[in-house]
């Protein structure tokens, strides 16, 4: 089998397993059962090898969840009020034909293929129970049973193991949307019929795959929510009727056990109640220290069964790469949710936004009108059509922080960055917390959802990225720029020689400093950043006349005290040889050294403007405030000269020039000393 050397360890054993079972079925008997178990507090595969698996979660292919595809509905986006939604837009018939779509694009043979290049060696399969069950007429559906089908035999093909999840429950295990609930869990408020249900459903696959070695086990319930306390006794009884019934038909797979309360508690669970089973928990929106998991690693201890990390994910890069180190120091496998969503930056695959797509999103949250029938069923149909693998967009800094045991320490480019040229702020490289950036929050761990992120765009690390109106930047700014924070950019300047540095910054109402170094050395004064009347209201700072050395470098951008915006930066070519400088425009401004500096009484600041601009000038002190100002005036294009004397005590203070041409604003700054 050509493939057997591109895939870990894991997956090795499993392909030269299934291989043996194909053709030589005495040897699996041999040297293992041919199905994985729990043996003591490990997983083995089938040939009866330890394995610390690593997969990924099928979340919203078939069972949509609402936030994957930015739908909030009345409530909060469940799988029922999602069809109901799309029903009363375009009609059932078409709205039958747009879940064939959407299906058949979310998840493809190609997708299990590309997830085998990123290193997993499992997937986990979220289905709604009514794929296999239906309750109106009581009986097995022969096409829900057959889409499984089609699912394994892709798997098989490319060497992925299976864990089959009951997302969501016959009455609801929950009372949220991600169990297709009405507002009430009545898997546990009525148990009949609904656990009469479920435990039929378990044992109806169970009998169906009993022989199935591609399977690893059974994610029985997903993250169940009994009644408070939630240590009720409930949970377990209903745990044991489904292991009970599948154990009369399948002794061979593993039942995973999640713990109540969204898979996190784990009272009265912990007495083992099967041979055969592994305790489940999800990681959200927590730290990632040991003490984090600590009282599931007394369980492990406590019972001798494995843990395994059912769903984890929807937080910065950094914590997901923190995440991962501490389960591999522990031994415990990872399942990471999940592998595609509309719009994000928080999965290794994200799918565009349809056109007209979000005209239906608006009438659907209420500010928009209805579209009408045509429109909708477009956007709807374009919007399952780009769920489709070639239509996706690759997040490498979500794929690095997953799986690549090197991101800790790694820093590389996440674009080409040549100078003279543009650097976009968004645009710095790729690493983790304190290697490539340093962010006062780079991480969700307060119990809310979100990551680093403050701004939700673009990327997914702890800097914080908006949506940019700048109209002289990129699509995305840099925000939340906070005293003590900094980030870099791996640069290569094809010329030595004399470089203006622009910079478009915006800030309301205080401003701050920011300092620009190349291999940590600073080049030029701190650019001073003073209110620009908005977040979104943007002006050009700069610093004139620095002197950069040719070859690659680390830019980097670091906030001395701030907080402001930051769009764009423009390198360009004052002096030097060899290269094309970035066009001028020819609305330029030069600041000249002011004269004296130190100064006594007054101070000349001389200028050149390439247009008639108004220009004022600002001083500040070291803390940033204005201590004087002059008025601005009109001058025409040309050199010119304005007399400060703005009697101020001995000190070191920054001298602001402002040059307005109607179109946009541009400063930059001088470091002058009063004597």
């Amino acid at each position: 089998m050509m493939f057997l050397d591109m895939r870990p360890t894991l997956l090795t054993l499993l392909l030269a397993t299934l291989y043996s079972l194909a053709i030589q079925p005495d040897l699996l008997a041999q040297n293992g059962t041919g199905f994985f178990r729990a043996a003591g507090t490990e997983i083995v595969d089938p040939a009866g090898s330890p394995v610390v698996p690593l997969g990924m979660g099928l979340g919203g292919w078939l069972m949509p969840e609402g936030y994957m595809l930015h739908i909030a509905a009345p409530d909060g986006g469940s799988p029922t009020s999602i069809r109901n939604q799309i029903e009363d837009l375009i009609g059932s018939a078409d709205a039958d034909r747009f879940y064939e779509i959407y299906e058949a694009n979310y998840v493809d043979e190609k997708d299990i293929a590309e997830m085998v290049s990123w290193g997993i060696d499992h997937l986990r399969l979220p289905f709604h129970y009514k794929l296999f069950y239906d309750p109106t007429t009581e009986t097995f559906k022969e096409d829900g049973f057959a889409k499984l089908d089609t699912f394994l035999e892709w798997c098989r093909t490319h060497g992925l193991a299976v864990i089959l999840d009951m997302h969501a429950a016959p009455g609801a295990q929950n009372e949220g949307n991600i169990s297709d609930s009405d507002g009430v869990a009545r898997l546990w408020t009525e148990p009949v019929p609904y656990q009469d249900q479920t435990v039929e459903i378990w044992k109806e696959i169970a009998r169906r795959y009993v022989d199935e070695p591609l399977i690893m086990g059974y994610d029985l319930i997903n993250e169940p929510v009994t009644p408070a306390p939630f240590d009720n006794p409930d949970l377990r009884a209903l745990y044991v009727r489904i292991a009970d019934s599948i154990r009369t038909v399948d002794t061979n797979h593993i039942l995973f056990i999640e713990g109540n309360y969204y898979a996190t508690h784990f009272p009265e669970l912990d007495r083992p109640f099967d041979d055969n089973m592994v305790y489940a928990f999800h990681k959200y929106w927590n730290g990632t220290g040991q003490n984090s998991i600590d009282y599931l690693l007394r369980l492990r201890q406590d019972t001798n069964v494995p843990l395994w990390l059912g769903e984890t994910g929807e937080n910065s890069n950094t914590w997901f790469h923190q995440v991962s180190k501490l389960m591999d120091q522990h031994g415990i496998g990872i399942n990471w949710w999940t592998h595609k969503k509309i719009e994000t930056t928080t999965s290794p695959l994200s799918a565009p936004f349809a056109p007209g797509y979000e005209a239906v999103l608006d009438y659907w949250r209420g500010t928009a009108p209805r579209p009408n029938a045509v429109a909708a069923r477009d956007a709807l149909f374009a919007m399952a059509e780009g769920l489709d693998l070639d239509s996706c967009e690759v997040r490498t800094g979500v794929m690095a922080a997953l799986f690549d045991p090197n991101f800790g320490t790694m820093r590389r480019p996440f674009k080409e960055h040549v100078i003279p040229g543009l650097i976009n702020a968004a645009d710095y490289d790729e690493g983790m917390q304190a290697v490539t950036y340093w962010d006062t929050d780079f991480a969700a761990t307060t119990g809310a959802p979100g990551g680093g992120n403050n701004g939700t765009k673009y990327r997914n690390d702890g800097v914080d990225i908006e949506l940019s109106t700048d109209p002289q930047g990129f699509r995305y700014n840099v925000g939340w720029m906070e005293t003590s924070e900094w980030i870099t950019y791996t640069v290569n300047v094809e010329t030595a020689g004399i470089y203006d540095i622009e910079v478009r910054v915006a800030s309301d109402p205080g401003g701050g400093r920011l300092r620009i170094l190349m291999d940590d050395v600073a080049v030029g004064s701190d650019l001073l950043i003073g209110s620009t009347g908005g977040w979104q209201n943007w002006v050009t700072a700069a610093l004139r006349g620095v002197s950069l050395e040719a070859g690659e470098q680390r830019l980097k951008l670091q906030v001395v005290a701030g907080g402001f915006n930051v769009n764009r930066m423009v390198f360009r070519l004052i002096s030097g040889v060899g290269v094309e400088d970035v066009p001028d425009t020819g609305e330029t401004l030069w600041l000249d050294a002011p004269y004296p500096n130190p100064f006594t009484d007054d101070v000349r600041v001389r200028f050149e403007t390439g247009v008639t601009a108004n220009v004022s000038v600002k001083l500040f002190d070291v803390l940033g405030r204005e201590v004087h100002a002059v008025p601005s005036q009109v001058f025409a294009a040309g050199t010119h000269s304005i007399s400060v004397r703005p009697g101020l005590a001995a000190g070191v203070y920054m001298l602001q020039l402002s040059f307005d041409n109607g179109r946009g604003e541009s400063v930059m700054h001088r470091t002058i000393v009063k004597s």
